[in-house]
């Protein structure tokens, strides 16, 4: 589970992104987090996780206090937190099974992750992540080479070779075309209801939001406003967390 209390973050120069957010996600959800560019969506995944410190209040995971958490207790809990970008981050001039092999850098020797050598073990987990995401057949082809949806794809497969428990999503279709992207959500779909992996999702597009979250977190202004099913979302809700704007129809 996943737990904030009374959550504040607060960047250096001033700027408050995040306000008292009080929010817990249960073990299986798909939570998409939805709201104008800049209200905090960013921020509030990539606090649990680390990428970003909070400045107040409490976050868990599993009952651990992520603050607490350094060096190689840190490098551990993140084994279990996959992140998937908008930008896909591969190693474009290499194969897609070394891009997916990556996933298992942080836990080899140095002299290993210098060298690049994986066990058969690791190669055959990297092989059915691929097959897993039906891209098996590019496993010898350059990254560079692949579509943007097939690039998400590797990116997926990379994250799934580390047996994650949570998948964090941030923009993850926003530079796919419209049919690609729902191809893209669909892999997100299956990945939590057959392998009940918790998939927290930042997106811009609602529509989609609505069609494949089963619950949806609005934030407007680094404050929640809406948390409840996405079959609730009506446009009350969506002009309480855009203010109106055109955006929420974007």
């Amino acid at each position: 589970m996943i737990e904030f209390k009374e959550v504040g973050k607060k960047y250096p120069n001033g700027y408050e992104a995040l306000k008292n957010i009080n929010l817990g996600i249960e073990q299986g959800e798909f939570v998409a987090i939805i709201g104008l560019s800049g209200a905090g969506k960013s921020t509030l995944i990539r606090t649990i996780n680390r990428m970003h410190d909070i400045s107040q209040g409490k976050l868990t995971v599993d009952g651990t206090d992520v603050m607490t958490l350094q060096g190689k207790s840190l490098r551990q809990f993140r084994r279990k937190i996959g992140m998937i970008f908008q930008s896909f981050n591969l190693i474009a001039r290499t194969t897609v099974i070394k891009n997916v092999l990556t996933a298992f850098v942080p836990d080899l020797p140095w002299w290993r992750a210098a060298l690049g050598i994986f066990t058969k073990e690791e190669k055959m987990k990297a092989l059915e992540s691929l097959d897993q995401m039906g891209i098996l057949d590019k496993a010898f082809v350059r990254a560079d080479q692949l579509s943007g949806g097939q690039q998400q794809r590797v990116a997926l497969a990379r994250t799934l070779a580390q047996n994650p428990q949570i998948i964090l999503a941030d923009e993850p279709v926003a530079s796919l075309d419209p049919v690609t992207a729902k191809q893209v959500m669909d892999d997100f779909q299956r990945i939590n209801r057959e392998m009940h992996i918790t998939v927290l999702i930042n997106i811009h597009h609602v529509e989609l939001a609505l069609q494949y979250a089963s619950r949806v977190v609005g934030i407007r202004a680094g404050e929640i406003v809406y948390d409840g099913p996405a079959s609730q979302v009506d446009q009350d809700v969506l002009n309480a967390i855009y203010q109106g704007k055109q955006e929420a129809l974007a």
